[in-house]
């Protein structure tokens, strides 16, 4: 046999055993709806089965974020994608976290303190744009793991007023697409309750522009500020005078301030806000 009748062999035999295996399982009686719900359930602690009481959002990302391998043999991993963002756009940082997604504090596992973080938010912390658990309220950035991908990373703003939902390297705010053109960091944040900030691919003809094998973006940034009130984005692209190597934004008041770099010198450019 050669190395290809042994692969379609190999897939023949393993489409074979999966019918096989499905068949017993339709050939089984169904399990009472109590063992099923305890299976299902069984990960969630009681703070956050409290929680998803309280929310129907909460309650579908669950659903869709653990049985994501049934979601895909009904839709298709595109449609389950394209739903799974739309869910994630109606959601709240303690629905996140009683899906067991990673969290400011550990993006690698799950909430260790539901206890607290599954409470309400403290009268005037709707302010604060980074919150690292415990905390009431739950972190403000999420992390999961879904196969090969880049981690599906979801922001709160401060206030939990917007989201920003990134995976495989697209980004999406409060359910739409932004900057699908551009070829976009894996990292972006939130200033404050409106502004999201992201690196992008610099210019090809810009003079000091290289290549770096094990980073998403070029040496020389463009960069994307998406406003959330209004529902606008720029994107920002260097001149050949500017070296955007790792470019910031700070406000200052009713202004934007864009600095080449992190080392605190002066702004390129001003951006005001209106």
């Amino acid at each position: 046999m050669t190395n290809e009748e042994l692969v379609v062999f190999r897939f023949r035999k393993k489409d074979a055993d999966d019918r096989t295996r499905i068949d017993r399982a339709l050939r089984r009686p169904r399990e009472p709806d109590y063992v099923r719900a305890a299976l299902k359930w069984r990960l969630l602690d009681d703070p956050w089965r409290s929680w998803l009481r309280r929310s129907d959002a909460g309650v579908d990302l669950f659903n869709r974020w653990h049985e994501a391998g049934e979601h895909v043999a009904l839709l298709g991993e595109a449609a389950y994608r394209e739903q799974l963002v739309r869910t994630l756009s109606r959601a709240v940082p303690r629905d996140c976290a009683a899906a067991r997604f990673g969290c400011t504090r550990r993006m690698d596992r799950a909430c260790r303190n539901p206890e607290i973080c599954a409470q309400d938010p403290l009268p005037g912390t709707g302010a604060a744009v980074h919150r690292e658990g415990p905390v009431p309220g739950g972190c403000d950035h999420y992390v999961g793991w879904w196969g090969d991908s880049y981690g599906l990373r979801v922001a709160f703003s401060a206030g939990d007023r917007h989201r920003a939902v990134q995976w495989d390297r697209k980004l999406w705010i409060d359910g739409a697409p932004i900057a699908a053109e551009q070829s976009l960091d894996e990292y972006g944040a939130w200033l404050d309750e409106r502004f999201f900030v992201i690196l992008a691919e610099g210019p090809d003809d810009h003079p000091d522009q290289a290549y770096i094998w094990d980073s998403p973006v070029s040496a020389i940034r463009s960069l994307v500020v998406h406003d959330a009130d209004r529902a606008a984005t720029l994107v920002l692209v260097p001149t050949a005078g500017e070296r955007w190597t790792n470019p910031t934004v700070v406000r200052d008041g009713d202004v934007l301030l864009v600095h080449p770099d992190r080392d605190g010198g002066a702004a390129d450019r001003t951006l005001p806000v209106y």
